[in-house]
């Protein structure tokens, strides 16, 4: 849940200063893919924001790291995703994300 409501706060970021034509042109999008490997499954959870920079990308699963404003009711880094993914399940999350082109976590 940490991670797809911040897709939806980087989504609603990124509309800051769009027209209407242009989201209209370009609608938000948060993709949830799921499939099989090696008797693993596979989580993806996309969206077409803003995307991260390279510094964000490093510090992203930090404890208590957050892009989020003091104040925000969703201030919930993916390091707490993190910690119950790799620490508690011993399982693995990576994110891939580009400027401009949105990110994506895989579970």
């Amino acid at each position: 849940m940490n991670i797809l409501a911040n897709a939806i706060d980087a989504l609603h970021e990124s509309n800051i200063g769009r027209s209407f034509e242009g989201i209209k042109a370009n609608p938000n999008r948060i993709t949830i893919t799921t499939s099989i490997a090696d008797k693993l499954v596979k989580i993806a959870i996309a969206d077409n924001g803003k995307g991260m920079s390279e510094e964000i990308k490093q510090k992203i699963f930090g404890h208590l790291f957050t892009t989020k404003s003091v104040g925000n009711r969703y201030r919930f880094g993916v390091g707490v995703a993190r910690q119950i993914i790799v620490e508690k399940h011993g399982k693995a999350i990576a994110v891939n994300s580009q400027l401009g082109e949105g990110t994506e976590f895989v579970i």
